[in-house]
């Protein structure tokens, strides 16, 4: 299983109204860029990823699991776009900072840190579990 990490601006669309859409979740539509739509293509149902609060916030707050494979993006009719469906899984105890990540040598090679603007980014199995940890949440 693969892991990922979704990233969001949160008065546009945050962690909170991901978990209003209960099981059924959300489509993670709008994505107009090549590399984040290809990795959304790899992904696969049942795939991890923490959802990041970015431009305000800036922190991992909870994960989420991918429901759906790539699909046509409805709010395009640009069939280069792609998305998948994911629903929120469980908030983080603590949320984790994009200043703790970045103060923590182990995560230097991390894509967030390494290419902050790519909104949908694969994450190793080594940095989930450290993000985890910090968050003091379960892996």
């Amino acid at each position: 299983m693969a892991k990922w990490l979704f990233k969001s601006e949160p008065d546009v669309f945050g962690w909170s109204d991901l978990v209003a859409r209960g099981d059924k979740g959300e489509q993670w539509d709008g994505v107009r860029n090549y590399q984040a739509r290809n990795n959304m293509r790899a992904m696969t149902v049942g795939d991890l990823g923490f959802f990041y609060h970015s431009r305000t916030g800036l922190e991992i707050v909870g994960v989420v699991e991918v429901i759906a494979p790539a699909h046509p993006d409805s709010t395009t009719d640009d069939p280069r776009w792609e998305c998948v469906d994911v629903r929120a899984l469980r908030p983080f105890a603590k949320p984790v900072t994009m200043q703790a990540i970045k103060s923590d040598p182990r995560l230097s090679e991390m894509v967030l840190v390494k290419n902050s603007r790519l909104s949908v980014q694969p994450v190793t199995d080594e940095e989930w579990r450290m993000i985890c940890e910090m968050g003091e949440t379960a892996a």
